[in-house]
Protein backbone atom coordinates (compact mmCIF):
# COMPACT_ATOMS: atom_id res chain seq x y z
CA UNK A 1 0.00 0.00 0.00
CA UNK A 2 1.33 3.40 -0.76
CA UNK A 3 -0.28 7.09 0.32
CA UNK A 4 0.52 8.50 -3.73
CA UNK A 5 -2.13 10.27 -4.58
CA UNK A 6 -4.42 9.76 -2.04
CA UNK A 7 -6.38 12.48 0.28
CA UNK A 8 -5.96 12.07 4.36
CA UNK A 9 -7.94 14.73 6.82
CA UNK A 10 -6.20 15.63 9.47
CA UNK A 11 -8.33 16.90 12.48
CA UNK A 12 -6.22 19.67 14.64
CA UNK A 13 -3.72 19.54 12.04
CA UNK A 14 -2.28 23.21 12.01
CA UNK A 15 0.22 22.83 14.99
CA UNK A 16 1.57 20.85 17.57
CA UNK A 17 1.43 16.80 16.99
CA UNK A 18 -1.47 17.26 14.42
CA UNK A 19 1.16 19.40 11.80
CA UNK A 20 3.60 16.75 12.26
CA UNK A 21 0.99 14.42 11.09
CA UNK A 22 0.11 16.73 8.73
CA UNK A 23 4.03 16.80 6.89
CA UNK A 24 4.54 12.87 7.92
CA UNK A 25 1.68 11.90 5.46
CA UNK A 26 2.87 14.44 2.83
CA UNK A 27 5.95 12.91 3.22
CA UNK A 28 4.69 9.67 2.25
CA UNK A 29 3.02 10.93 -0.83
CA UNK A 30 -0.55 11.96 0.69
CA UNK A 31 -2.40 15.22 -0.02
CA UNK A 32 -3.69 16.62 3.12
CA UNK A 33 -6.96 18.67 4.15
CA UNK A 34 -5.87 20.73 7.28
CA UNK A 35 -8.44 20.96 9.60
CA UNK A 36 -8.50 23.91 12.70
CA UNK A 37 -10.43 25.58 15.08
CA UNK A 38 -8.76 29.07 15.40
CA UNK A 39 -5.16 28.72 13.93
CA UNK A 40 -5.82 29.85 10.14
CA UNK A 41 -2.18 31.31 10.09
CA UNK A 42 -0.81 28.27 12.06
CA UNK A 43 -2.65 25.85 9.06
CA UNK A 44 -1.50 27.72 6.51
CA UNK A 45 1.68 27.65 7.38
CA UNK A 46 1.32 23.80 7.20
CA UNK A 47 -0.42 23.99 3.68
CA UNK A 48 2.44 26.06 2.75
CA UNK A 49 4.92 23.76 3.96
CA UNK A 50 2.89 20.61 2.25
CA UNK A 51 2.94 22.51 -1.59
CA UNK A 52 6.69 23.08 -0.79
CA UNK A 53 7.00 19.18 -0.95
CA UNK A 54 4.43 18.76 -4.46
CA UNK A 55 1.09 17.53 -2.42
CA UNK A 56 -1.35 19.26 -2.62
CA UNK A 57 -3.53 21.25 0.62
CA UNK A 58 -6.78 22.80 1.45
CA UNK A 59 -7.64 23.85 4.84
CA UNK A 60 -11.15 23.25 6.65
CA UNK A 61 -12.04 25.80 9.42
CA UNK A 62 -14.51 24.58 12.00
CA UNK A 63 -15.71 24.06 15.59
CA UNK A 64 -15.88 20.97 16.75
CA UNK A 65 -17.25 21.72 20.00
CA UNK A 66 -20.22 23.09 17.33
CA UNK A 67 -21.39 19.72 16.82
CA UNK A 68 -23.37 21.05 13.79
CA UNK A 69 -20.10 22.34 12.41
CA UNK A 70 -18.58 18.60 12.87
CA UNK A 71 -21.18 16.98 11.14
CA UNK A 72 -20.65 19.18 8.36
CA UNK A 73 -17.00 18.59 8.05
CA UNK A 74 -16.64 15.78 6.07
CA UNK A 75 -19.06 16.97 3.29
CA UNK A 76 -17.15 19.98 2.70
CA UNK A 77 -14.26 17.76 2.77
CA UNK A 78 -14.98 15.67 0.19
CA UNK A 79 -15.85 18.87 -2.08
CA UNK A 80 -11.88 19.06 -2.25
CA UNK A 81 -11.19 15.70 -2.83
CA UNK A 82 -12.01 12.27 -2.20
CA UNK A 83 -11.00 11.02 1.30
CA UNK A 84 -8.54 7.76 1.85
CA UNK A 85 -7.98 7.82 5.69
CA UNK A 86 -9.53 9.70 8.34
CA UNK A 87 -7.40 11.24 11.32
CA UNK A 88 -9.34 12.44 14.20
CA UNK A 89 -6.71 14.12 16.30
CA UNK A 90 -8.01 17.06 17.74
CA UNK A 91 -8.82 17.44 21.35
CA UNK A 92 -8.83 19.30 24.51
CA UNK A 93 -6.82 18.21 27.39
CA UNK A 94 -7.84 20.27 30.51
CA UNK A 95 -6.52 19.24 33.92
CA UNK A 96 -9.55 18.74 36.08
CA UNK A 97 -10.38 16.90 38.56
CA UNK A 98 -13.55 15.17 39.55
CA UNK A 99 -14.72 17.52 42.30
CA UNK A 100 -13.72 20.41 39.70
CA UNK A 101 -15.15 19.10 37.03
CA UNK A 102 -18.69 21.25 36.16
CA UNK A 103 -21.43 19.96 33.77
CA UNK A 104 -20.00 22.15 30.83
CA UNK A 105 -16.21 21.26 31.48
CA UNK A 106 -17.72 17.07 31.00
CA UNK A 107 -20.42 18.44 27.52
CA UNK A 108 -17.06 20.33 25.81
CA UNK A 109 -14.76 16.89 26.77
CA UNK A 110 -17.07 14.77 25.08
CA UNK A 111 -18.90 16.69 22.57
CA UNK A 112 -14.95 17.50 21.00
CA UNK A 113 -12.69 14.47 22.04
CA UNK A 114 -15.69 11.80 21.44
CA UNK A 115 -18.83 13.13 19.98
CA UNK A 116 -17.11 14.74 16.76
CA UNK A 117 -15.05 12.06 16.30
CA UNK A 118 -18.33 9.90 15.86
CA UNK A 119 -20.04 12.36 13.35
CA UNK A 120 -17.06 12.60 11.17
CA UNK A 121 -16.72 8.48 11.09
CA UNK A 122 -20.19 8.31 10.19
CA UNK A 123 -19.71 10.86 7.83
CA UNK A 124 -16.89 9.73 6.15
CA UNK A 125 -18.78 6.03 6.14
CA UNK A 126 -21.73 7.95 4.11
CA UNK A 127 -19.40 9.26 1.18
CA UNK A 128 -17.17 7.19 0.62
CA UNK A 129 -18.03 4.79 -1.96
CA UNK A 130 -18.45 1.47 -1.48
CA UNK A 131 -15.87 0.19 -4.31
CA UNK A 132 -13.31 2.08 -2.31
CA UNK A 133 -11.21 1.05 0.80
CA UNK A 134 -11.01 3.49 3.68
CA UNK A 135 -8.84 3.60 6.94
CA UNK A 136 -9.50 5.58 10.14
CA UNK A 137 -7.37 6.84 12.87
CA UNK A 138 -8.57 7.90 16.13
CA UNK A 139 -5.62 9.55 18.22
CA UNK A 140 -5.94 8.32 22.00
CA UNK A 141 -3.74 8.34 25.28
CA UNK A 142 -2.31 5.42 27.40
CA UNK A 143 -4.97 6.65 30.18
CA UNK A 144 -7.55 5.97 27.69
CA UNK A 145 -7.19 1.90 28.48
CA UNK A 146 -5.93 2.20 31.78
CA UNK A 147 -8.34 5.32 33.48
CA UNK A 148 -6.97 7.09 36.41
CA UNK A 149 -7.59 10.12 38.98
CA UNK A 150 -6.25 13.34 36.56
CA UNK A 151 -7.79 14.82 33.46
CA UNK A 152 -10.90 13.69 34.21
CA UNK A 153 -13.25 14.42 31.80
CA UNK A 154 -10.33 13.70 29.41
CA UNK A 155 -9.48 10.33 30.16
CA UNK A 156 -13.05 8.94 30.22
CA UNK A 157 -13.99 10.80 27.35
CA UNK A 158 -10.94 9.00 25.07
CA UNK A 159 -11.49 5.84 26.88
CA UNK A 160 -14.79 5.84 25.34
CA UNK A 161 -12.91 6.90 22.24
CA UNK A 162 -11.16 3.60 22.31
CA UNK A 163 -14.41 1.41 22.86
CA UNK A 164 -15.96 3.61 19.55
CA UNK A 165 -12.67 2.83 17.50
CA UNK A 166 -13.35 -1.84 18.04
CA UNK A 167 -17.26 -0.74 17.55
CA UNK A 168 -16.73 1.03 14.54
CA UNK A 169 -14.27 -1.56 13.52
CA UNK A 170 -17.20 -4.48 13.59
CA UNK A 171 -19.59 -1.86 11.96
CA UNK A 172 -17.10 -0.88 9.10
CA UNK A 173 -15.64 -3.80 8.60
CA UNK A 174 -14.24 -4.95 5.72
CA UNK A 175 -14.62 -1.58 3.25
CA UNK A 176 -13.02 0.70 6.41
CA UNK A 177 -10.16 -0.15 8.54
CA UNK A 178 -10.80 1.64 12.34
CA UNK A 179 -7.50 1.91 14.73
CA UNK A 180 -6.42 3.47 17.26
CA UNK A 181 -2.71 5.32 18.61
CA UNK A 182 -2.58 5.68 22.42
CA UNK A 183 -0.08 8.17 22.80
CA UNK A 184 2.11 8.78 26.19
CA UNK A 185 4.46 11.24 26.12
CA UNK A 186 5.47 12.59 23.49
CA UNK A 187 5.12 16.82 23.61
CA UNK A 188 5.09 18.90 26.42
CA UNK A 189 1.84 20.09 27.39
CA UNK A 190 0.34 22.77 25.95
CA UNK A 191 -1.17 24.60 29.05
CA UNK A 192 2.65 24.74 30.51
CA UNK A 193 1.88 22.23 33.21
CA UNK A 194 5.42 20.53 35.14
CA UNK A 195 6.44 17.72 32.98
CA UNK A 196 9.81 16.82 34.15
CA UNK A 197 8.31 13.75 36.37
CA UNK A 198 6.85 12.49 34.00
CA UNK A 199 9.83 10.11 32.10
CA UNK A 200 10.19 8.57 35.57
CA UNK A 201 7.68 6.62 35.19
CA UNK A 202 8.14 5.58 31.51
CA UNK A 203 9.45 1.67 30.97
CA UNK A 204 11.83 3.15 27.99
CA UNK A 205 13.06 6.10 30.33
CA UNK A 206 12.30 8.66 28.09
CA UNK A 207 10.18 10.99 25.57
CA UNK A 208 9.06 9.82 22.12
CA UNK A 209 10.71 10.99 19.02
CA UNK A 210 8.42 12.54 16.98
CA UNK A 211 9.08 10.62 13.76
CA UNK A 212 8.23 7.45 15.91
CA UNK A 213 5.24 8.74 16.30
CA UNK A 214 5.24 9.40 12.48
CA UNK A 215 6.25 6.04 11.42
CA UNK A 216 3.23 4.32 13.62
CA UNK A 217 0.35 6.82 11.80
CA UNK A 218 1.62 6.00 8.61
CA UNK A 219 1.84 1.78 9.31
CA UNK A 220 -2.05 1.94 10.12
CA UNK A 221 -2.48 4.18 7.15
CA UNK A 222 -0.14 1.88 4.61
CA UNK A 223 0.34 -0.85 6.44
CA UNK A 224 -2.35 -4.51 6.12
CA UNK A 225 -5.77 -3.81 5.59
CA UNK A 226 -6.13 -7.09 7.62
CA UNK A 227 -5.19 -5.05 11.02
CA UNK A 228 -8.33 -3.08 12.06
CA UNK A 229 -9.88 -2.65 16.06
CA UNK A 230 -6.48 -2.68 17.21
CA UNK A 231 -4.90 -0.05 19.72
CA UNK A 232 -1.43 0.32 19.41
CA UNK A 233 0.41 2.06 21.94
CA UNK A 234 3.02 4.41 21.47
CA UNK A 235 3.97 5.18 24.90
CA UNK A 236 7.02 3.79 25.92
CA UNK A 237 5.40 1.13 28.30
CA UNK A 238 4.06 3.89 30.25
CA UNK A 239 0.53 1.40 29.90
CA UNK A 240 2.05 -1.35 32.19
CA UNK A 241 3.01 0.74 34.96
Amino acid sequence: MTLDGKTILITGSAKRLGLHFALTVAHAGANVILHHAHSQDEAQFAADEITRLGRKAWIIQADLGDLQQAQDLIEKAWGFSPIYGLVNNAAIFEPLKLADTTLTDWQRHLDINLTAPFLLCQSFKKFLPESEPGRIINILDWRALRPGRDHFPYTISKAALAALTKSLALVMAPQITVNGLALGAILPPSDGSDSSRLVKNIPAGRWANLDEVGQALNFLLEGPAYITGEIIHVDGGRHLV
